[in-house]
């Protein structure tokens, strides 16, 4: 089912809208975001459209270790993420290595143990800006 295009219903584009306008935003605040565009929609409605868009791929789901799922737009290429490990912020980076951005996978295994491999996952953990003690004693 991946790239197929999903059915345009009126709470997927509801859904679509909240994850472009709050990227790694988690499910509850999507559907928040969602009833902005579509009051009526309901939880029910909001996770089957966010299933129906990751499995079709213009939604990504992104879960950093003991955090919720996320969901962004970025989806259709090959890119790793960056954690707060303070306030659970999350963002999109590209890849640092010999290949073009959205080239998958951008990380090598070692070895594939038979799999055929099409995507990397990596997550760097740290401090954001807001949280690291570098960033409060820089402030004016």
């Amino acid at each position: 089912m991946r790239g197929a295009v999903p059915r345009a219903t009126r709470p997927r584009m509801a859904v679509l809208s909240a994850v472009h306008a709050h990227p790694y935003a988690g499910t509850d605040s999507l559907v928040g975001a969602a009833r902005g565009h579509l009051p009526g929609v309901s939880h029910q409605a909001a996770y089957d459209s966010l299933r129906a868009l990751t499995a079709t791929s213009p939604v990504r789901r992104v879960q950093p270790s003991g955090s919720v799922a996320r969901y962004e737009s970025r989806a259709g290429d090959n890119h790793h993420h960056v954690g707060c490990r303070s306030c659970g912020a999350v963002a999109g980076v590209d890849c640092a290595v010999d290949r073009a951005v959205g080239e998958a996978p951008c990380l090598a295994a070692s070895g594939d143990r038979g799999f055929s491999i099409d995507e990397a996952e990596v997550i760097c953990w740290g401090l954001c800006t807001g949280c690291s003690p570098h960033a409060v004693a820089d402030r004016p």
